[in-house]
């Protein structure tokens, strides 16, 4: 009987409730937060699900999510003061979306992150952008099509672009952190922007026309040194980084024809191997880029039959690419000034003896950094038409 008594004892140890349960009718479910810098308080921003308009049963075809805004010194106590305004806890646990004002990027961000690096109640899959001449505010109150809950549309819309368009690129918070931390590379993130009529972004007239007043779009890549946003890269040069980091999952690219037109290229395929060194006691960066693809589109008189033509298609695009990519480490050595690409690491790597000798000056080191770039392309497919009709159609 006392063997049994003490069984029971030893079972109900692992039986106890857990003690930070919390109810989901306590709670208020948060898919995006916005933090933006104004009047030197920190402005937090929660985009909040609204549980009855989320469920067919009870829907009455209100919003499916509120925004909650408080301002403080601080992001927990901004956090903290929406407890006025919402009758439910701020919960961040299933988070998606992080928006960072522009304002306060160029002011730096490492203060801002410190409460959610630390929170263990986040996950570290949720991605990390910057509003893009807007406040993180203005992107989170826009009423989006197709996703009706704004965060997973902003988050299912950059981890499809990332992965098709090569433009932009999709940070979570613990890759961004080991960017402002590391040596040797600094820190990138892709700009969110509201394109169209502000005004009408928030209200449910925004998603009843096949054409939105407003649109929520992703606007390339932001350049950061240190913890402060210095700029922005164009389309292209976001694309060149993208190259560079070995980024690329699949794109397309247009490029020139031998005569006149383009051509475009699906590159199916792609792999950049970096690899850092010293040359006569100078720091260098080897690229190396073994790229494949098919001939997507064609707008030009080119015979797609002859070997010849997929041969100078191939040594176009090697060529452009290169020219894109020379384009992008151009902008980052003489007008930022700022390793975003890595190469810093590399040589790290290659000699961690020699790069000690340089890495308090490496930002001067960088901007006269000699970068070794080889492309090459192999064209595979050229579609179900062996040439274009448009030949025959203009003839």
């Amino acid at each position: 009987m006392k063997r049994y008594v003490f069984v029971l004892l030893i079972f109900s140890l692992f039986l106890t409730g857990c003690w930070d349960r919390r109810e989901l009718n306590e709670l208020a479910i948060t898919l995006a937060l916005g933090i933006d810098k104004i009047e030197g308080e920190y402005e937090v921003s929660a985009q909040v699900v609204v549980p009855s308009e989320v469920s067919p049963k009870s829907s009455t075809g209100s919003s499916p999510v509120t925004l909650f805004r408080a301002k403080g010194e601080t992001v927990y106590e901004a956090l903290r003061k929406m407890t006025n305004e919402s009758p439910r806890k701020i919960y961040p646990g299933h988070l998606r979306m992080l928006v960072l004002g522009e304002e306060l990027a160029k002011e730096g961000i490492s203060e801002s992150l410190d409460l959610l690096a630390r929170d263990w109640e986040l996950r570290s899959d949720f991605y990390v952008v910057i509003a893009k001449d807007k406040t993180a505010t203005e992107i989170l109150n826009v009423s989006t099509t197709i996703e009706n809950i704004p965060a997973n549309k902003m988050f299912n819309t950059l981890k499809t672009s990332e992965s098709s368009l090569a433009s932009t690129k999709g940070i979570t918070l613990d890759e961004l952190i080991a960017d402002l931390t590391s040596e040797g590379k600094n820190a990138v993130l892709t700009g969110i922007e509201v394109k169209g009529d502000q005004e009408v972004g928030p209200s449910k007239q925004n998603v009843e026309t096949i054409t939105p007043s407003a649109t929520i779009t992703y606007d390339y890549l932001a350049v950061f040194k240190g913890n402060k946003l210095i700029g922005w890269l164009t389309e292209r040069e976001s694309r060149g980084y993208n190259d560079i980091t070995n980024s690329v999952k699949s794109t397309v690219m247009p490029i020139s024809c031998p005569g006149e037109g383009e051509a475009s290229i699906e590159v199916i395929d792609f792999n950049t191997d970096m690899k850092g060194k010293f040359k006569n006691g100078s720091p260098e960066v080897d690229l190396t880029i073994e790229a494949e693809g098919n001939v997507g589109a064609v707008e030009c008189k080119i015979d797609l039959k002859e070997t010849e033509t997929i041969d100078t298609l191939e040594k176009i695009y090697e060529k452009e690419l290169k020219g894109i990519i020379n384009e992008t480490i151009d902008t980052l050595q003489n007008k930022y000034e700022s390793d975003i690409f890595g190469f810093g690491k590399a040589i790290h790597r290659s000699n961690p003896k020699e790069w000690k000798k340089i890495k308090e000056q490496w930002n001067e080191e960088f901007s006269e950094l000699t970068v070794n770039i080889e492309v090459n392309m192999k064209l595979h497919n050229t579609g179900t038409l062996s040439n274009s009709f448009l030949k025959r159609v203009k003839e």
